[in-house]
């Protein structure tokens, strides 16, 4: 499968979502607010893009 940079993005960002989750059910560590929690526009955009990026790979799954 040849990857673009749009597939690349949704990728890094689902892994980073899946590895902020797992933080969060082993730890109670959420890295995404540690990050960003002084700025929680950014959080939800973080947040809306990781959501985003696992519906496209969800897509290019199916194709």
């Amino acid at each position: 499968m040849d990857m673009n940079v749009l597939d690349w993005i949704a990728f890094v960002l689902v892994v980073i979502g899946s590895v902020n989750w797992g933080l969060v059910g082993l730890f109670k560590f959420n890295l995404v607010t540690t990050i960003l929690g002084s700025i929680p526009i950014l959080e939800t955009i973080v947040y809306v893009l990781v959501g985003i990026a696992g519906l496209y790979l969800i897509y290019m799954i199916r194709k």
